[in-house]
């Protein structure tokens, strides 16, 4: 199922859904249930059905919900039985928590509900802190409470062991009933419902807020729902000081209410600690004189819906005023309104029940620019359209049978009765048109909005064939009444009596009472609660009609400015049908049919003139520009220049060009140049104040000190950076999409680069240096990214979302040839700018802003180095927007108190969460959101976030039927792609993969080898994996490095490498067929950020630290030189381009050099340029023989 959906119910109780790139509603499969209310999140949506309660939907999805269970098992020493189950009276339960306080044995334990399952039965938890314990899984201490080791010493007098249970939620995918049972009593019948709040903390993962209504007027919260409890724990009652008739909760801390009065009530005091609230302010209604019926509240937004269908825009909400400060009134009437997630609009029209979105809602124009009907098709009316397509019945008749017995309390009909006078001889269509009235059923609940929504009088209906038009905006203030045309006409039936009026009586009574061929009659409306409409739900709808809609709900929706929506293109013309009928085989037939038969055209009307000499042999062409140059040598500072790129074609047709640099030293006129053939990287610089890149030349990555040049605007940046790429690839030849063995890397801006490797990348024992190779940009942004030999790439955002490679070019700044014109995509990325608050506490005033003088600024960034508050903290980049307000930051490791603090005894040192005696500094981490959107070739695969990817590394000859793809969601749980195909690489679905814990890492290698890093540092080797079983059987747990704790992994063909929280770079020893896990770890190297380990065992890193020419260079992209089967742990380093990179994989180099014969060792040549610098990088120490030597 789609993560993004937009929810309805229509008059009959059945809910659809719509994904914004679809054209059609889809029906929920439900059919045992009526629903009356809905709202959604992204995970789940809850309802409320006829019977007045409240049920749950969590969505289907590859990954379970599983919670784990734990007690621990306590024993103390004694001299007669040694370690037993008799303790002292003071000592803790035999079973309890980890605490020590609560009693839990095995059998106390009970599932929650029905709807969750066992997965298996209790087991020993064996591994303690990423270490493994012996097979009993005993931890020992001296007493309880104490810390625990895992080895048994002299004085151990206690000892305990974890327990483990983990349960599934089973009931998803369908409609489950959440018990609403209280200690005390039950709640009264619910009639309203509304669900938010995810915005409030992150912490524990996927919190809700649920509120809902009952029919006496009563709020109550659901408490403690999140992503391992989706039903939640219990109800409680929120007092209200009256009776609420509709209640809407916002994605953050924004929840609104509709009294019956019809005066609004705004919950204050919602926060981390506080989601129910403390307190109610009462906000006027928008209209003094009709009372408001309607609140649908977002992120910054409230709207309003008032008894005369007239719509309200609050201005001035913030988290900081949520009561806001005035009410404008809005175009367009509507019987109930919704706010999605982006603050998006949708509502239901009170003139022909259709659903509206409201276009043009941006950041900066919240109000948005005018409503447009959604013209999407429901699920089977393409199909029922043909079939009926002349049947009279199925046009002039709205339902298949007619209604004829009604209750004392009906509504009156849809169409009045036919005057006697017009009984024989057709009447003026336009008399019975505005002799016609129509009139909506009240099935949208029980609740009192219902009683205050039928007192409006039906609208006259609109004539079949008139098309729905947007409603233009209106002023502010205006008066004016615009009303919305009906989609649909009623028109009379086969028999020439008009369509019966609908009936308001009771569901089990309606079955029993209908009838063909009776009379209709008019009567009053009904105010009695427990009424509601009753139709035959055989077939609801013709063919042609559109649905009577009852709710719509958007809280799972995401859509912005930037979303492609197919809602408003649903009829498609006949000479439209004909031109998409075209399938892309025949326009790529087409078009290559067209280019031969031009290019034989241009050969038979050049053959007579090839005797001719060219008029011009070589073409120039020359782009200039003003810049300013970070000139290289001191007095360091920034140079006006002028700058030049002089392109020509040679008579071989290649294309060359030179960079021209003019700048003025000591009054005198100088220049630098560069050949474009000798540019091996242009990169975007983050600069606070100027639009910077760099050009790297060979020479120049040895120095670490590129050519600098900065531009006015971000926009001339993009064009020349868009430019000297083109220019490049040309002088290099390189024209299309990426090989599929191309290197891929990512800089720690987030930006995209590919390198074409060549075979004497790998040549032994001379290879290529680094700094020679080529690397240019690809549209997107991306945070991780991986591949293989068979072109399947595959690429993590900053905000985890996954996104795969299409097989496309160019996208971002690249326009026209630079860039494919199909594969392109639009790409959002997000992430936090986190900045620090620190505080030292002195006797007199306690914990305050004024430091030592040795203290790090007040308001910093981690380090503490560097001044960061939140007026002078910028956007990573002018590509960046922001999103939302700072707000405290309690996600952060080692935890932290009510208001965000963490506390130490000085600058810098480990921080805890809980103030002691000995703390006197403390500091609390803010956040901010930004925003990213571009444009390359990804497209999104939804709807899992991930946290890392590996791929099966290969050779490029290789055939698989499967790639396998192995993933961890940003939850840690492992899970393996399926069905991904070269020609679909994207794949259909996931297959979880159990673990006890968390994972961070995984790595798979080119023998189906599985790796992976628990977020505890403890390694894990998947056993028998392979092509038939793609999961494997069991995990086998690996020793850690001595007193090291592993965060990354990185498989090839035989080595397995990893990277620890230091940044150690470890080899494992003992790799065999027979015994694949390996026998011990081998340290090589110091400063290591990341390793990727190729399909021919090559090794490549991304170095904190290199020695360049001027300083410490860091995230260096470096290669491990001297890597031999007989070697694998090669000798030296080579370094190529950097600082500034954040990410690279070799996993699809499966390029071979071809072999070369040994030049003589005595008195041979020299080795050219081709041959190994002999310096690798000064910080990173090489290993020989399991020595760490530093050159």
């Amino acid at each position: 199922m789609p993560s993004s959906l937009l929810w309805a119910v229509d008059v009959f109780g059945r809910v659809y859904s719509l994904s914004p790139t679809s054209q059609q509603w889809d029906l929920c499969k439900e059919a045992q249930l009526e629903i009356k209310r809905i709202t959604a999140t992204q995970q789940c949506c809850w309802a409320i059905a006829c019977d007045h309660q409240i049920y749950l939907n969590v969505y289907a999805s590859d990954v379970p919900i599983r919670y784990q269970e734990e007690t621990y098992e306590n024993q103390r020493w004694n001299p007669m039985d040694g370690f037993s189950d008799r303790l002292l009276p003071s000592d803790r339960w035999q079973w309890s928590d980890v605490t020590g306080l609560k009693h839990q044995p095995l059998d106390s334990f009970r599932l929650p509900s029905d709807n969750w399952e066992w997965e298996a039965d209790w087991y020993v938890d064996e591994n303690f802190g990423g270490e493994a314990t012996e097979k009993a899984g005993w931890t020992y201490a001296i007493d309880f409470p104490a810390s625990y080791t895992k080895d048994k010493k002299w004085n151990s007098c206690v000892r305990r062991r974890r327990w483990i249970r983990f349960r599934r939620y089973k009931a998803r995918d369908t409609w489950a009933k959440v018990s609403s049972e209280l200690p005390g009593s039950l709640p009264d019948p619910f009639s309203d419902i509304s669900c938010g709040g995810w915005e409030i903390t992150e912490e524990p993962m996927g919190l809700i807020s649920l509120w809902a209504v009952t029919l006496q007027g009563k709020v109550w919260f659901r408490e403690d729902i999140h992503h391992q409890n989706p039903e939640g724990s219990a109800w409680v009652e929120v007092q209200c000081p009256g009776e609420v008739v509709q209640i809407s909760c916002g994605p953050g801390d924004l929840v609104w209410a509709v009294m019956w009065e019809g005066h609004l009530l705004v919950r204050e005091g919602i926060g981390r600690d506080c989601p129910k609230g403390t307190s109610w302010a009462e906000v006027q209604s928008p209209s003094p004189e009709f009372g408001a019926i309607h609140v649908a509240v977002g992120v910054s937004v409230v709207w309003a819906v008032t008894k005369d269908r007239k719509v309200w825009f609050r201005r001035g909400i913030n988290s900081h005023n949520p009561c806001g400060s005035g009410w404008i009134s809005m175009v367009g009437e509507m019987v109930m309104i919704d706010v999605g997630v982006n603050d998006q609009v949708w509502g239901i029209s009170s003139e022909d029940r259709a659903v509206y979105f409201r276009q043009g809602v941006t950041s900066s124009e919240l109000s948005g620019k005018a409503w447009r009907a959604l013209t999407s098709l429901r699920d089977g009316d393409r199909s029922s359209s043909r079939s009926s397509a002349g049947s009279l019945a199925s046009a002039g008749c709205f339902f298949s049978n007619e209604v004829t017995v009604q209750s004392q309390g009906s509504v009156p009909g849809d169409m009045d009765m036919e005057p006697e006078g017009a009984s024989g001889g057709n009447p003026d269509p336009q008399e019975q048109a505005d002799a016609s009235k129509r009139r909506i059923p009240k099935v949208t609940s029980d609740s009192f909005i219902s009683e205050l929504v039928s007192d409006r009088e039906g609208q006259p209906e609109k004539h079949e064939g008139t098309v729905v038009a947007p409603i233009p905006e209106e002023e502010a203030e205006t008066e004016q009444e615009v009303k919305v045309a009906p989609a649909v006409v009623l028109s009379r039936s086969p028999s020439g009596r008009p369509d019966h009026a609908w009936s308001n009586v009771d569901l089990e009574e309606a079955q029993g009472r209908l009838a063909v061929g009776c009379p209709a009659s008019d009567t009053g409306d009904s105010c009695s609660l427990s009424s509601v409409a009753t139709y035959n739900l055989d077939e609801p709808y013709g063919a042609d009609d559109h649905p009577i809609w009852a709710w719509v709900n958007g809280g799972s929706c995401v859509v912005d400015s930037h979303s492609q929506l197919n809602w408003f293109n649903s009829g498609v013309s006949s000479a439209q049908s004909m031109s998409l009928s075209v399938s892309p085989a025949q326009t790529a037939a087409w078009r290559k049919q067209i280019f031969e038969q031009l290019s034989e055209r241009s050969k038979r009307e050049m053959e007579n003139f090839r005797h001719y000499e060219q008029a011009v042999e070589q073409a120039v062409w020359v782009k200039k520009g003003t810049m300013q140059w970070w000139r290289d040598w001191k007095p360091y500072k920034w140079v006006d220049v002028h700058f030049a790129l002089e392109q020509f074609c040679g008579t071989d047709g290649n294309k060359e060009g030179i960079i021209f640099i003019y700048y003025t030293f000591n009054d005198e006129k100088k220049y630098l140049h560069t050949f474009i053939n000798e540019v091996t990287i242009l990169v975007p610089v983050l600069s606070d104040s100027k639009h910077t890149f760099a050009i790297y030349t060979p020479e120049r990555t040895k120095q670490r000190w590129p050519i600098r040049l900065a531009v006015a605007t971000e926009q001339e940046m993009h064009d020349w950076l868009a430019l000297l790429s083109v220019s490049c690839c040309d002088s290099r030849g390189i024209q299309g999409p990426p090989c599929k063995q191309a290197i891929w890397s990512v800089t720690c801006k987030g930006d995209i680069f590919v390198s074409e490797p060549t075979p004497s990348l790998e040549a032994s024992p001379y290879p290529m240096p680094c700094d020679q190779m080529y690397w240019h940009q690809i549209g997107g942004h991306l945070r991780v990214i991986e591949c293989n030999s068979l072109g399947v790439v595959w690429g993590i955002g900053y905000d985890h979302t996954a996104w795969v490679y299409t097989g496309g070019y160019g996208g971002g700044f690249f326009q026209g040839l630079a860039s494919s014109t199909d594969n392109i995509y639009t790409q959002t990325d997000t992430k936090s700018v986190y900045i620090y608050e620190n505080q030292r506490w002195n006797p007199v005033t306690g914990y305050t802003n004024r430091g030592l003088p040795t203290d790090r600024y007040m308001w910093s960034d981690a380090s503490g180095l560097q001044e960061c508050t939140k007026e002078n903290t910028k956007l990573p980049s002018p590509q960046w927007a922001w999103v939302n307000d700072w707000t405290v930051d309690y996600n952060v490791s080692g935890g932290t108190d009510k208001e965000g603090w963490q506390y130490a005894a000085d600058f810098p040192t480990s921080f805890h969460g809980s103030k002691t005696l000995k703390d006197f500094v403390r500091r609390r981490r803010w956040a901010r959101k930004c925003k990213l959107t571009t444009t390359g070739p990804w497209k999104e695969v939804p709807p899992i976030p991930l946290s890392e990817i590996t791929t099966l590394p290969c050779m490029a000859a290789s055939r698989m039927e499967h790639v396998p793809l192995w993933a961890i969601s940003s939850k840690g749980d492992v899970l393996c792609r399926l069905d991904v195909t070269v020609q679909a690489p994207a794949g259909t679905s996931w297959l979880h993969v159990g673990t006890d814990q968390p994972f961070k890492s995984i790595c798979i290698g080119s023998a189906h080898q599985v790796w992976a890093i628990a977020r505890d540092g403890s390694v894990f080797y998947r056993g028998s994996v392979s092509p038939q079983n793609l999961a494997g059987d069991c995990w086998y747990h690996i020793p850690s490095p001595p007193r090291q704790k592993l965060k990354q992994v990185s498989v090839g063909r035989t080595s397995v490498y990893a990277v620890d929280e230091n940044g150690n770079l470890w080899f494992r020893q003992g790799l065999t067929p027979s015994y694949p896990q390996g026998s011990s770890w081998e340290h090589i190297s110091t400063n290591v950020r990341k390793v990727s380990v190729g399909p021919l065992d090559q090794v490549w890193i991304i170095a904190d630290k290199v020695q360049g020419s001027h300083s410490l260079s860091c995230g260096t992209v470096c290669r491990r030189l001297g890597v031999l089967p007989m070697e694998p742990k090669g000798l030296s380093w080579d370094y190529g381009i950097g600082g500034g990179w954040e990410h690279i994989t070799v996993r699809g180099n499966s390029t071979e050099a071809p072999r070369i014969s040994m030049p003589s060792m005595v008195g041979g040549p020299t080795p050219a340029s081709g041959a190994p610098r002999g310096t690798p990088p000064v910080s990173i120490p090489d290993v020989m023989n399991g020595n760490a030597v530093r050159s």
